[in-house]
């Protein structure tokens, strides 16, 4: 096994993110380059590693050493398949791609919509990886913002408030915004509770966690529940609060789904291939058992 090496890292944006150098990714990592990546994330919350030779057995591998694989939940909802990689684009193949009217490339401009990947799972994603084979000349970026950052912008009263309180998270809710859910994925996807403030077990840092996800609070009216969590998601990500990743070809990039939430920016499917794959990892547990 290859010795670890220290890791370079310069900020992306004030309150989150860092640029990693001297890390491959493709190939097996010492235990101790594990740790520290566990250790950047925490700290982090996103990390970009420029320029990665990477395939999608190096990139499961990879997966693995930071804990379980997550399957994707489309393929399972509608098939019962078990798929641990997915594309995030519209390339089918060297030759074809989907354009615009695709229904495919229409169900996936709902990650267009603010939101932390699998929120609506029993336990939701630890980590996404999302490495860019192909991108656009034009569109295609995808932006970040932090929920830690601002939980720590709300007022002493304003996080005594929500500390307690329980948010129901369900992928129909969100999704239906923008495209059918197929009848198998939905009815394998039901409303989830989870916490609305989550604690960073590494460092204690406290963050809210909603995005457009999130339903409805837990014993509050419908009115009074969207007023809070549309505040909340309004809060976050206000643009000052943005980071914008615009994807070059080599580029991986690891974010913390137990405190940011992410959206793509589109792109014209018509005119431009993007072929980005995808893989997470699984969280512990349940958020009410943190």
């Amino acid at each position: 096994m290859r010795e670890a090496v220290a890791m370079k890292i310069e900020p992306l944006h004030d309150d989150f993110g860092a640029r990693v150098r001297g890390v491959d990714l493709t190939g097996p990592l010492p235990l101790e380059q594990v740790e520290a990546l566990h250790a950047a994330i925490d700290e982090h919350s996103i990390l970009l590693f420029p320029e990665q030779d990477m395939s999608d057995e190096a990139q499961l591998s990879l997966t693995q050493a930071l804990g379980d694989l997550e399957e994707n939940h489309v393929a399972f909802g509608r098939t019962g398949e078990i798929v641990h990689i997915g594309t995030v684009g519209n390339v089918i193949d060297a030759h074809t791609k989907r354009d615009e009217s695709d229904p495919h490339t229409q169900a996936l401009k709902g990650n267009n919509l603010w939101h932390s990947d699998s929120s609506f799972r029993l336990v939701p994603s630890y980590v996404s990886i999302l490495h860019a084979y192909e991108t656009p000349a034009e569109g295609g970026e995808t932006e970040f913002v932090s929920q830690r950052a601002a939980y720590e912008r709300l007022s002493i009263a304003q996080r005594t408030k929500i500390d307690d309180l329980h948010v129901l998270h369900d992928y129909v809710f969100s999704r239906t915004k923008t495209a059918p859910v197929d009848d198998k994925h939905a009815a394998s996807l039901p409303p989830i509770e989870q916490k609305l403030v989550r604690t960073n077990p590494r460092n204690g840092r406290r963050n809210y966690y909603v995005g457009s996800h999130a339903r409805s609070i837990l014993g509050w009216s419908g009115i009074d529940s969207r007023q809070l969590i549309d505040e909340l998601n309004d809060l976050a990500t206000q643009p000052e609060h943005r980071w914008s990743q615009a994807w070059q070809p080599g580029d991986t990039v690891f974010w913390d789904n137990r405190c940011i939430l992410h959206r793509g920016m589109g792109y014209d499917a018509n005119r431009f291939r993007r072929y980005m794959r995808q893989t997470r990892v699984r969280g512990t547990g349940p958020t009410l058992e943190e």
